[in-house]
């Protein structure tokens, strides 16, 4: 594992975990690394699990299709990210849900029982990972109810400001590069594709912001240009 140092080191879960100790713990979660391919389904839905999953490299996303076949992207995935850890400790209850790769993609599994059972070997940095997984969960808890307010806007416009705003808030610029495509922004917001690049034309032309694929600046206050 000496190749992904530098991933578990900037994760949220191994964090303030020494290096040296990361040999005994992950033996100690019956740690198992799995290969997918571009395009792959790392986790289908109804499936049920009792492992969590850690990116190792690539990207994935964790999506959701309805009845018709409309896709709703939940969330992207890049290395260090952390998935189907609720599920995981829930086993009983299937996964509502879909993660496909969308590069070749390593997985490190790691087992959710040894996760918070008592350890044979006593490892002091169970604790640890423990409380770095509670901060994750409550992180994740806060990102969904953010994806709930810009769905609760009414118009597409309201959405694409509301997220729009919202990254340049967390990425602290007011010009800022987003991980998802046109196709994948249309399904994060739930609306139509054609509508939304439409909207977010129209918006330039109005001086509200400029855009080149996936890099956007906004130009003015949403708040006074929002309707």
């Amino acid at each position: 594992m000496k190749e992904y140092l530098h991933v578990f080191e900037s994760s949220l879960l191994f964090r303030g975990i020494d290096r040296a100790d990361l040999p005994r713990l992950l033996s100690c979660l019956n740690a198992r690394k799995t290969r997918y391919g571009r395009q792959a389904f790392i986790l289908r839905e109804g499936q049920k699990v009792t492992e969590l999953g850690f990116l190792l490299s690539g990207e994935a996303q964790i999506a959701r299709d309805d009845y018709l076949g409309n896709r709703t992207i939940i969330a992207g995935l890049a290395p260090g990210d952390v998935f189907a850890e609720a599920y995981a400790f829930r086993r009983e209850l299937p996964v509502p849900v879909y993660v496909v790769s969308q590069t070749e993609c390593e997985v490190l599994w790691l087992d959710c029982e040894n996760l918070t059972g008592i350890c044979a070997q006593t490892c002091g940095f169970h604790t640890r990972l423990v409380e770095n997984l509670l901060f994750i969960m409550a992180s994740k808890n806060i990102q969904l109810n953010r994806k709930i307010e810009h769905l609760s806007r009414r118009t597409t416009r309201e959405k694409l400001l509301s997220y729009l705003s919202e990254q340049a808030f967390l990425q602290g610029n007011s010009e800022f590069d987003i991980p998802f495509n046109r196709q994948q922004l249309a399904d994060y917001l739930c609306v139509d594709r054609s509508a939304m690049s439409a909207e977010l034309s129209k918006m330039q032309s109005e001086g509200i912001l400029r855009f080149r694929r996936s890099h956007f600046c906004l130009l003015a206050e949403p708040e006074a240009e929002s309707r």
